[in-house]
């Protein structure tokens, strides 16, 4: 049923104004997700009366759910009793996935209306693992109110901040980490560009990367190929979470760079041009599992991510005499016009980085460190970026030249052509 209901979603939303990523995720990327999320740990899930929870707070149609359940039993442990849980905003699709939950005998009253951010109708439980597909760059602005006052709280789901209001996907990963379990949870999230750098040092964004980071819970990123769903084009990531990172993993983070590997689809289905079959889903839990470098895996500490932001102060020049403006106390007065700022990496001292990158080039300036603040983002494409060669100025100069000659030689037939020769074709 979910499947059919999102093949119409699919023909339909143009018509239907979907938001991009707003109900469905193409069953190929669910797959990956589901196979990222129980790769390690698998020990602790053998034998006989094991009970695990899977809760989706924007469960759609319950694919992610379903295609969750249907890997553990075949792929880690038929035997484990498992329960699913979701919350859904569309009323439709709550109707079509509580619907799929009767069918498939699962307890349909696991599955609850309303909006996960403002209206959290499990409240107070923890789930062993969470999945989902938030909605991509979706205003917020309707749950403002609940939102804002639960930020106000010192344990509340969103303390560690808010993100601007015209997106709310990282609301929702905060609202899943409210719901990790003591012994262990672990978290599989599909996002866009935006989660991974928008905001600068001190704001919403960057406070709750921040908050993320410092607590050790970020895995692994996945930058997935490009136009992979149904109507969307834009760049997507899977971000894996956990409360208890393996010894090796624990104080650093695995971004996986998976953008090849992918396959063309035969026709096009909407945007989606692209799928990874069950070989790349392999291939890339095979460089997760391994956690080894090579030229598709790059492995950073958490402080690689942060930085402080520095203000670098010029002095006030006084117009009449020409001489630095000083205060009562006779410092100089910061130019706010020439006010310049820095980001120092948290892996190196501020003080001999000014030194070294800063004070040589501007030697009246100085840092107001009152003003420091600390940001934390992931520029994914720099870390991958590989340097390619520009070419040799005579190895453009002969390009030109023999275009210039081909140019020549056509201009060259044009004007000997006869036109009043209608036997000759030009």
């Amino acid at each position: 049923m979910g499947q059919v209901f999102e093949e119409l979603l699919r023909r339909f939303s143009e018509m239907s104004n979907e938001t991009s990523g707003e109900h469905y995720t193409p069953r190929d990327v669910v797959r990956l997700l589901v196979s990222l999320l129980f790769a390690e740990h698998r020990e602790d899930l053998r034998g006989q009366g094991l009970v695990r929870s899977i809760f989706d707070p924007c469960c759609g149609t319950g694919g992610m759910l379903t295609v969750g359940k249907e890997y553990f039993r075949e792929q880690i442990n038929p035997d484990v009793d498992i329960r699913l849980l979701g919350q859904e905003l569309n009323a439709q699709t709550y109707a079509i996935c509580k619907s799929d939950m009767l069918i498939t005998g699962e307890d349909p009253d696991n599955i609850q209306l309303g909006s996960s951010l403002s209206d959290d109708k499990f409240q107070g439980q923890r789930f062993d693992y969470m999945i989902t597909n938030p909605p991509f760059g979706v205003s917020w602005k309707s749950d403002e109110g609940t939102v804002k006052a639960e930020s106000q709280t010192a344990n509340g789901r969103f303390s560690a901040g808010t993100p601007r209001t015209s997106d709310g996907s990282l609301l929702f990963l905060q609202h899943m980490l409210s719901k990790i379990e003591a012994r262990g949870s672990r978290i599989g999230i599909v996002f866009n560009g935006s989660p991974l750098f928008t905001g600068d040092a001190g704001s919403g964004e960057s406070e709750i990367r921040r908050w993320i980071i410092a607590n050790d819970w970020l895995e692994c990123i996945i930058a997935l190929p490009e136009k992979l769903f149904f109507n969307t084009s834009i760049a997507t990531y899977i971000w894996i979470l956990t409360n208890r990172k393996s010894a090796a993993r624990q104080g650093k983070i695995q971004l996986i760079n998976a953008v090849d590997f992918f396959g063309k689809m035969k026709k096009n289905l909407g945007d989606k041009n692209a799928f990874i079959s069950e070989n790349h889903v392999g291939q890339i839990v095979e460089l997760y599992t391994n956690f080894e470098e090579t030229e598709h895996v790059k492995i950073y500490p958490n402080d690689f991510f942060g930085y402080t932001k520095v203000t670098i102060e010029r002095p006030l020049i006084d117009e009449e005499t020409g001489e630095i403006a000083r205060d009562k106390r006779g410092n100089p007065k910061p130019d706010t016009k020439r006010r310049d700022h820095e980001r120092v990496p948290l892996t190196e001292d501020i003080d001999a980085y000014y030194q070294r990158e800063v004070k040589p080039h501007v030697p009246d300036c100085w840092i107001d460190r009152k003003k420091d603040k600390v940001g934390y983002e992931i520029n994914f494409n720099r870390y991958f970026y590989q340097y390619t060669p520009l070419r040799s100025l005579k190895e453009i100069a002969d390009e030109l030249l023999a275009l210039e000659r081909k140019s020549e030689g056509l201009l060259n037939e044009v004007l000997d052509y006869d036109y009043r020769d209608q036997s000759k074709e030009f």
